[in-house]
This record gives structure tokens, C-alpha cells and sequence, in this order.
């Protein structure tokens, strides 16, 4: 964690200093003599940052440590630096990563932007916000086809541990970076420092790094950080979508660490445990993030977030809070995962609002939900064909069959960002080209060639190759 230097500009720097009366963890008491410093406060004990989280009485305040509490004592001076914690924002930290204060983990300088910005800021005004209803291409058959992505609108990639979330997200960033004429943004919430390593590298091999911002607060960080890293990415996105009137792309691994890092603290804050043990403030801490990622008159933040649900329970608080904020939902499947189906996305509980006939068109919305009705169907014959057996069906519905398999092993796709482990090459696949093939699919009754000939390609013009 870098230091951070008081704010030696703000009127109130210096004028109020305390000491330690208490460490619970990442929590630290702090009583002051006179002056108290405000909720939001950026205070210093020892080189170590923290943030006044609440007043408790009596001149004492409780704060959240945003660094190593290892070296601090009772007794230890505190300085109020007069101001809240600050970023620097603008063209300087593009091609750049770093850490939630705005300090470089690249090891190159600290970006030398010529404006900062408090990281707690409110949502757009109602009357500033815009709905823009178009679809954001992402060359991911399984996602453009039954859950678009809405540009300007928030979109949740579900899935327990080990379905692939992180591995769909870097080829969402390889997609669709490329082609974003806007400014990218990538926060890392409590991910594992292998996984930033590999995508600075994987965004610069793609030479797409200077259009992005990378900011992270990885796992072994303290629980503060990883709670206001969001707020740091936030805010350097509304920069760009405020002043500069640009779109963002903004892109977010792994949200529920966000919730993980609030529960966390509130209680080392000694707040009383809501359902399932998370904070009783959950919904208004999601919110205030959330409601911050938004579509105005000036430009549009795009939001995709992993969301990590614990035990695949997609009943927790955290994820059932996490669903309401979204337009767009892309859930993960285990059982998908297990029988090699990736992107393992669950093509009957993932679901968008851009899917109406108005947004996408008449065509793609009746491809879309005879695509889900054929396999809703061949889900509800999988309990006969394994008793019974498949030649047990009538005619009609081995045909159901026969088009849901191989509709399966269509929207499955090779990608870019695996392609040297899995030995093969990516596929970009336009939204027409996966129209065109989900509709010849629907349209036989009998097929020549065997089902596993769909599996892992990119248009249907790719079996007439193969053929060839």
C-alpha cells in the first residue's frame, strides 16, 4: 500500500490531531481534542490512510484503515488532512494501473494529472439521465443472442466458483475494447494478483492498454480498500463521461468482494448482522455504487460485473440484491461447465431488457424464444430419455431433441484469451451470423451431420468448410 501525503493545500490540513485509543482489525478508534474531523475524512496514523467512518462521542472517532494497521499502538498521533480521499482523473492515468488512491502498481510514475476528485460523489441527477436503447455487440453467440448487452446499462455475469466468470469477462474486455471508440476501465475487487498480472499483459499484447485504466485491490489488501476501490473507479469514469462527454466502458471482478469487504467492516464497526450475517447496510451500500454507474445527456457508462454467488445460491441477499440493479443478466451454469458447454451460460435464466422486439428487432426476438422454448422442452424430457430411453420418444419430440443438442453445442464458442491453453483460435461471431445459424437449426428435422460437428465453432458456414 502507498503512503499517502496530506493534502498540504486544504484550509483545514493540520489543524486538528488526535491519538489511538483503539484497534479492532482494520477498525481504528481515534480520539481528538476540539475539532472532530467529518464523516468521509482522510486522516494519518503513522503513514497509514484512513477514512472517519462515524462519529462515536466524546471528541472520538471510528475509522477504516486503507493500509497495514502492523506498527500502530495506542497512543499513536493521528493528523486530519482537512479533506477526503482524492484520485486523479483525466488523460494521465489512461495506459496506467493502479491502486485505489491513484498510485501506480506499474511501477512507472505517478500520473501527473492536472485534476483530482473526491471519491464519494452522488449519483446523475433523474432529470440528467438518458435511456439509450441499443445493444452493445460483444461477438459472443450465447450473450447477443438470449441476454444483449445495453449500452449505457448494467450487466451481471452469475456463476459459483470455477464456471468461468473471470475467463468470459477477459474475452468481454478482448471484444469488445477493441472496437469501443470510448474510454475503458477495469476494477479489480478483491481478485487474485495473478489474475492482474495476466490481464495487463493480455490488454498490451492486444495494444489496447493506452485506451484503458486499471485500478486494483487485490485480495491481500485490507478490507477498506477493497470496499472503496469501486468508488475510485467510479469516479475516474465519471470524469471522462462528465467533462470529456465520452463513453465508458466499465468493467468490474468481482463485485460480490465489494459486499464480502462491507460485511467485513461493518463488523469490526460493531453493527448488528442482518439475514444470512451481511451488513444491515446492504442495500444502500450496493446502491450507492450501482446508482452511480449511469447513461446522461453528456455520455454513457457501460458497466459488466462478475458476481461471484456462494454456493450457487442465487437466493442470497447479495446476489438477489446485486439482480436488481441490472438490465442484463448472464448466468453461469455448473451443469454446463461439467458437460464442457463454455461459455457455460444458462441460456433459460439468463435474460436482458434489450430483448423486445423495439430494441433488437422482430427477428432476433422470435430466434431468441423458440431457441428457449426448444430447449426448455428437451430439459423437461431429459428425466424420460433417462429412464425410458431416447427411442421411447415420439417423432416429434426426438426432433425437439435432436435441435436442442446440437443448438447447445452451437452456442458454445472457442475464445480468444484461452486459445494458447486450449490449442485453438477464437471466434468472433456477428449477431447475423448467429441469427442465421440458430434458425437453420431450427428449421431441419433431419440432420446429416453428427452433433459433436457443432460443437466449438464459430458460424454455421464453418461445418460447410469442413464438409468441403
Amino acid at each position: 500500500m502507498q503512503d499517502v501525503a496530506p493534502d498540504t493545500d486544504a484550509p483545514d490540513a493540520g489543524q486538528a490531531s488526535g491519538s489511538i485509543v483503539a484497534i479492532r482489525g482494520g477498525i481504528v478508534d481515534v480520539a481528538f481534542a476540539g475539532h472532530v474531523p467529518r464523516i468521509d475524512s482522510l486522516v494519518l496514523a503513522g503513514g497509514v490512510p484512513m477514512e472517519v467512518a462515524s462519529v462515536v462521542g466524546d471528541g472520538t472517532v471510528r475509522c477504516i484503515a486503507l493500509g497495514s494497521v502492523g506498527g500502530l499502538a495506542l497512543g499513536t498521533p493521528v493528523t486530519d488532512t482537512g479533506a477526503e480521499i482524492m484520485v486523479p482523473v483525466g488523460e494521465a492515468v489512461l495506459g496506467r494501473m493502479l491502486d485505489m488512491f491513484g498510485a501506480p502498481l506499474d511501477g512507472l510514475p505517478a500520473p501527473e494529472a492536472e485534476d483530482h476528485r473526491q471519491i464519494h460523489a452522488a449519483p446523475p441527477h433523474l432529470s440528467d439521465r438518458v435511456l439509450r436503447a441499443s445493444v452493445l455487440e460483444t461477438g459472443i453467440k450465447a450473450i447477443d443472442l438470449l441476454s444483449p448487452i445495453e449500452r449505457g446499462g448494467k450487466t451481471g455475469l452469475f456463476g459459483g466458483a470455477g464456471v468461468g466468470k473471470t475467463v468470459l469477462l477477459s474475452e468481454l474486455i478482448h471484444n469488445t475494447v477493441e472496437h469501443h471508440h470510448g474510454v475503458s476501465l477495469f476494477c479489480g475487487i478483491g481478485e487474485r494478483s495473478r489474475e492482474a498480472e495476466e490481464l495487463w499483459r493480455e490488454m498490451g499484447e492486444a495494444g489496447v492498454r493506452d485506451r484503458m485504466v486499471m485500478l486494483f485491490g487485490q485480495m491481500n489488501e485490507a478490507p477498506g480498500v477493497r470496499f472503496l476501490v469501486g468508488k475510485s473507479a467510479l469516479t475516474m469514469a465519471e470524469y471522462f463521461r462528465d467533462t470529456r462527454g465520452q463513453d465508458v466502458l466499465v468493467l468490474i471482478d468481482n463485485i460480490f468482494r465489494f459486499v464480502q469487504a462491507g460485511s467485513e467492516l461493518s463488523g469490526l464497526l460493531g453493527r448488528m448482522p442482518s439475514r444470512v450475517g451481511y451488513q444491515p447496510t446492504l442495500a444502500t451500500e450496493l446502491a450507492e455504487l450501482e446508482e452511480r454507474i449511469a447513461s446522461t445527456r453528456r455520455g454513457a457508462i457501460t458497466s459488466i460485473q462478475a458476481v461471484y454467488v456462494p454456493a450457487d445460491d442465487f437466493t442470497d441477499p447479495a446476489a438477489a440484491h446485486i439482480f436488481s440493479h441490472l438490465s442484463a443478466s448472464v448466468v453461469l451454469s455448473r451443469k454446463r461447465a461439467s458437460e464442457g458447454l463454455y461459455p457455460a451460460v444458462d441460456p433459460l435464466a439468463s435474460a436482458s431488457v434489450m430483448l423486445t422486439p423495439n430494441v433488437v428487432g422482430q427477428r432476433h426476438y422470435d430466434i431468441a424464444r423458440a431457441v428457449r422454448r426448444t430447449l426448455a422442452e428437451y430439459e423437461d424430457l431429459r428425466d424420460i430419455i433417462a429412464m425410458l430411453g431416447i427411442e421411447e420418444l415420439s417423432a416429434h419430440d426426438r426432433a425437439v431433441v435432436a435441435r436442442a443438442r446440437r443448438l447447445e453445442r452451437f452456442l458454445t464458442q472457442p475464445f480468444f484469451t484461452v486459445g494458447a491453453a486450449a490449442g485453438t483460435t477464437g471466434r468472433l461471431v456477428p449477431i447475423a451470423e448467429t441469427l442465421d445459424g440458430c434458425e437453420a437449426i431450427l428449421s431441419e428435422t433431419r440432420f446429416d451431420r453428427p452433433e459433436s460437428a457443432y460443437y466449438m465453432i464459430g458460424g454455421l458456414k464453418e461445418l460447410a468448410e469442413v464438409t468441403a
